[in-house]
């Protein structure tokens, strides 16, 4: 069929927030057209969900709109409640929580006995297994296209997204007490190659990963450590990485930030290709992608302050004029709960976690979208890495940034993480939870169980 350019729907600056202020959704603005799925992506608390029922006429109690959503040319938040009652029973189909492959075929099926305009889905692939999901994927690109109909979609998984979606939307939570405003929400539209396989290489945003490998060591003692390993770490997400010692989770983050030459696979960075090495990639690619290393000790340069350890990324990637970057070393000390004066120390007149702290401030000063914690909180007392994750979750919510959370203590991991990817004994191999059969390179939603 021919897509049309007239949107079914459309969606323009609108921001919702509670009575008292508090933002649920940041201004965002999209088109939704008929014959194309558009995904909705963004951590818990971004705002998807909401999205998606404001789309079909309704909003949380006491909760306020700005902003204008239309469905075929209907404002639908400003609609009497018999013609929205009608535009939804004939033009919208939201068939709400849906359990289970088959029953979720059926779902559609019902939904679609009406011949709508327009599709609204929240997490249709969650729960399945790999192939269950990408059949669910597979079926929605295919009811777009032969029936015309715009699909808008809400998903944390990655791998589902790429697989069906032509639009994507990455959501942030919007930032508390500033009268709903976006940190970053923006549409971006997805590469138009596709790929075979559990993860398409056309998704759009953030850095992706597809059929990674990677080998250690040379001459007789060369080996594989990454076989076929595929992620997708989007704006404002946490993706865990776990695994026993040896199988390759510092190995892939050194990948990811061009100091391992990966041996296959690709990787891109909001679907540009992105060079393995750190020296091939431009200095506006080295500065998205910033690496916070297990060892802070032994990464920070003994020789310098810590004041002028954060004063060289901001020098080497033109963040800061030079007679402003003692205010912003001050200002990055604050940012992860560290005193204006521990610029004049060195590493070894520091604890542990102040290390870490200023391993974690040297990243940011970069100011990164990408940051890849390895084992951060190793070595260290409870309380401390407690700290420790609060700082990034607090990073992710009020920066938007993209976190790589790698540790050796899965439940850890899995408390912070969206998703979660597992490297097993066998070397480099990611394994999907249950009931399918493991397949290499995949991801799976945080907090279940997983099959070798």
């Amino acid at each position: 069929m021919t897509v049309t350019e007239n949107p079914t729907a459309r969606v323009d600056r609108l921001a919702i927030a509670l009575a008292d202020g508090t933002p649920l959704l940041a201004p965002v603005s999209l088109d939704l057209r008929p014959g194309r799925v558009h995904a909705v992506t963004g951590p818990s608390g971004a705002g998807k969900t909401t999205l998606l029922h404001a789309l079909a006429g309704a909003l949380p109690p006491g909760a306020r709109a700005t902003g204008l959503v239309t469905v075929l040319g209907q404002d639908v938040l400003a609609l009497a409640p018999e013609p929205l009652r009608r535009l939804r029973r004939h033009r919208l189909a939201f068939p709400g929580a849906l359990s289970g492959g088959r029953q979720r075929r059926v779902a559609l099926a019902r939904a679609l006995a009406r011949r709508p305009d327009l599709l609204l889905l929240d997490e249709p692939g969650a729960g399945l297994d790999p192939a269950l999901r990408d059949e669910i994927a597979d079926l929605l690109r295919e009811l777009a296209r032969r029936h015309g109909i715009a699909v808008a979609l809400a998903s944390h998984d990655a791998a589902f997204v790429a697989r069906c979606a032509d639009e994507v939307l990455v959501l942030t939570p919007a930032r508390p007490g500033a009268g709903g405003g976006a940190i970053r929400a923006g549409a971006v539209r997805a590469g138009a190659s596709r790929t075979s396989g559990p993860v398409a290489a056309r998704t759009a945003v953030g850095l992706a990963a597809l059929g990674v490998e990677a080998h250690v060591g040379y001459g007789r003692g060369r080996r594989r450590i990454l076989t076929g390993v595929d992620l997708h770490l989007a704006p404002g997400s946490c993706t865990g990485i776990v695994g026993p010692s040896g199988a390759g989770k510092t190995t892939l983050a050194r990948v990811l930030a061009g100091l391992h030459p990966p041996t296959g696979g690709t990787l891109t960075l909001d679907g540009a290709p992105l060079a393995g090495s750190h020296h091939a990639r431009t200095r506006e690619q080295r500065r998205r992608v910033q690496l916070v290393p297990q060892n802070p000790l032994g990464a920070l340069n003994p020789a310098r302050t810590v004041g002028a350890t954060l004063t060289r990324p901001l020098r080497l990637h033109h963040t800061t004029p030079h007679e402003q970057c003692p205010g912003r070393v001050a200002e990055l000390l604050a940012a992860v709960g560290l005193p204006a004066d521990l610029a004049a120390r060195h590493p070894h007149e520091l604890s542990g976690g102040q290390r870490q702290r200023v391993a974690i401030a040297r990243a940011l000063a970069a100011e990164p979208d990408v940051l890849l914690c390895d084992e951060v909180t190793s070595g260290l007392d409870a309380d401390t890495a407690v700290g420790i994750m609060t700082l990034l979750g607090r990073l992710r919510a009020e920066r938007g940034v993209a976190l790589a959370l790698i540790g050796h203590d899965p439940l850890l991991v899995r408390e912070h993480a969206d998703a979660v990817v597992q490297l097993g004994a066998s070397p480099g191999r990611a394994l999907t939870r249950g009931p399918g059969p493991a397949r290499p390179g995949t991801m799976a939603p945080a907090g279940s169980a997983w099959v070798r």
